[in-house]
């Protein structure tokens, strides 16, 4: 029998919950099987929010770049911009570049935020990171909206 720390296995029970989808689920399951390090690394704690944006590992768990943990930070972004600018219209510029996922990525972050009422510019295509900079100028979005979800 493998300990599993009683937090990390409160964050992982979380996951398996009809919430998640099968496939997340039945990767935590074969993580549970086959690879406990692995779990415990993806469910230890939440991934961070940093200067340069979110940066992980892709897979399963709050520890991990997954449509879930992004979701979960864009919508935490998105209420706290709405408290801080409520009398403005907030607009975000969303680009996207090559790796694994990233252009599925961004349309869900484009989404979140879109549902929240906030104005996506989203780029249809990949781009390199000066071009969401200059997109940023040219749609006229503020200092304080700057911030680059997928770069």
């Amino acid at each position: 029998m493998i300990y599993v720390d009683p937090k990390i296995l409160e964050r992982l029970n979380k996951w398996l919950t009809p919430f998640f989808d099968l496939e997340t689920q039945q990767a935590i399951k074969e993580m549970i099987a086959h690879d406990p390090e692995g779990l415990e690394d993806s469910f230890y704690k939440n991934l961070e929010f940093g200067t340069g944006g979110m940066r992980g590992i892709m897979g399963v768990g709050d520890n991990r770049i997954n449509k879930y943990t992004l979701g979960k930070n864009t919508q935490g972004l998105s209420n706290y911009l709405k408290q801080q600018f409520s009398s403005e219209e907030i607009k975000v510029a969303i680009a996207y570049d090559c790796r694994h996922n990233s252009k599925e990525l961004a349309k869900l972050v484009a989404n979140v935020f879109s549902a929240n009422g906030i104005k996506v510019f989203l780029f249809s295509d990949l781009r390199p990171t000066p071009e969401l900079s200059f997109a940023v100028r040219y749609f006229e979005l503020s200092m304080r909206h700057r911030f680059n979800c997928i770069s």
